[in-house]
């Protein structure tokens, strides 16, 4: 449940923070009439992401086992891939993002017979990045665990970020953006180092990758993945009482090399916070 709570927090705040600059710039310049454009945008955005992830659910269940597997697989081999460039791509545009959205508003608004229509779409675009980004995701967890706390969590987090988007656009609430998507973009990439591991088990199972699956290790006696905290370490890191040696390698090599590049000093620019405050 923690998982899908913090994934879809973070992404809930990008999707409002682009709203909020959005609105902000609508209002500042005299334009406050398009904001049903903004929100019809956000409402297609929505309703696509949903589309895509109830079809990519229906279409995988009509697979047999071993091609569910493979399915499954490159499911969470693209939830990989959005995660870390979602991340990586924040941690870069969070020094510029205001004065892009800024820059796409007016290239929007410039086409004088269709300002709404321009409108909607550069926010669709805009927001069902986030969005099918989390479709990915949250089809890879919810394909390791099939309660309903992996959903809850996820609407919990979206409502969440909802109230703290309202709280940053109204001026209520003040966020220290920069260390917040610095330490959930960290949390992330181990999210992502797990689901990377997981691929690789699936991809095995499907009969695709056959090798390195020497057992490194057996804490099925001390830490079994059924016990509580095994169930934790599992949903938070992709925890295996018996890896194998292609899931460590893969898990370790993933983790080491997007700590060292996101952790790495980046110039002195306008940071995330200042740009949501001006």
């Amino acid at each position: 449940m923690l998982i899908p709570f913090l994934i879809m927090l973070r992404e809930g705040i990008e999707a409002a923070l682009i709203v909020g600059i959005v609105a902000g710039y609508l209002q500042k310049s005299g334009r406050s009439s398009l904001m049903p454009a903004v929100w019809v945008g956000v409402l297609l955005a929505a309703a696509l992401s949903l589309f895509v992830g109830a079809g990519l659910q229906l279409f995988a269940a009509e697979f047999p086992q071993k091609q569910q597997e493979l399915f499954e697989g490159l499911v969470g081999l693209v939830a990989v891939v959005l995660l870390t460039s979602m991340v990586f791509w924040m941690r870069k545009a969070a020094r510029s993002i205001k004065g892009q959205l800024h820059a796409s508003i007016d290239q929007a608004l410039a086409h004088t017979g269709g300002q709404a229509w321009a409108l909607i779409g550069m926010v669709f675009l805009a927001v069902a990045r986030e969005g099918l980004e989390s479709v990915f995701f949250l089809l890879a967890v919810f394909q390791q665990s099939k309660g309903w706390e992996a959903p809850a969590g996820a609407l919990a987090g979206v409502a969440v970020a909802v109230a703290i988007g309202y709280g940053l656009y109204s001026g209520s609430l003040r966020l220290d953006l920069r260390r917040f998507f610095r330490l959930t973009g960290m949390f992330i990439l181990l999210v992502a180092a797990g689901l990377l591991s997981g691929v690789l088990r699936k991809l095995h199972e499907a009969g695709v990758w056959n090798h390195l699956q020497q057992v490194v290790f057996d804490a099925s006696g001390t830490l079994p993945i059924d016990s509580p905290v095994g169930a934790v370490l599992s949903g938070l890191l992709g925890y295996q009482a018996t890896p194998v040696l292609g899931e460590v390698l893969v898990y370790l090599a993933f983790l080491v090399c997007s700590l060292f590049f996101f952790l790495r000093p980046m110039q002195a620019r306008p940071t995330l916070q200042q740009a949501a405050e001006s």
